[in-house]
């Protein structure tokens, strides 16, 4: 995968609260399991990616809780309010043979095996059956994202995903 892929930032989840007087925050994670955001250490804040270091995070009734580094009161904690939290691609753990993160698909090109265009991935949505990818090109497609059935080959390094899909469904 090339360095700049690598490098990016992955927004992970966002302060969606405060949490007592002491500069905790609830937080809102994309992760699953929602905990593994605080397996991150290194975390970067809003739009501008200010790195922040988290220094202590657990579940809290349904959600999660975080105390970040200099992060010592309630108005400190309120000032992040809202913030995304994020890392960098290269902090995620590599991924097993078949296994993707939605940030690698998100841009690559897909072709039925015919090779016919049918455009590119612009986001995935997650279903109780599988997982969707949104596929932008002549119209909107909506792809299932079923290994070996509809899915049949991602190609990072190529940047290109091959389905067995008719193009004109």
């Amino acid at each position: 995968m090339e360095k700049q892929a690598r490098s990016r930032m992955l927004v992970l989840g966002r302060i969606a609260g405060l949490y007592g007087v002491r500069g905790w925050v609830k937080v809102f994670s994309e992760t699953d399991p929602r905990d593994n955001i605080l397996a991150f250490k290194s975390w970067y804040l809003g739009p501008s990616r200010r790195p922040c270091s988290l220094v202590e995070g657990r579940r809290q009734g349904k959600g999660l809780v975080a105390k970040l580094e200099g992060c010592e009161d309630r108005d400190q904690a309120a000032a992040l309010l809202g913030q995304e939290i994020a890392v960098h691609r290269d902090q995620l753990p590599p991924t097993c043979a078949d296994e993707f993160y939605w940030a690698d698909l998100e841009g690559l090109s897909v072709e039925t095996l015919d090779g016919i265009s049918l455009g590119r991935v612009d986001h995935l949505l997650a279903t109780a059956a599988n997982d969707v990818l949104v596929i932008e090109g002549d119209r909107e497609r909506l792809v299932p994202f079923v290994w070996n059935q509809v899915v049949r080959d991602v190609d990072l390094a190529m940047g290109r995903i091959r389905v067995d899909w008719d193009p004109e469904f």
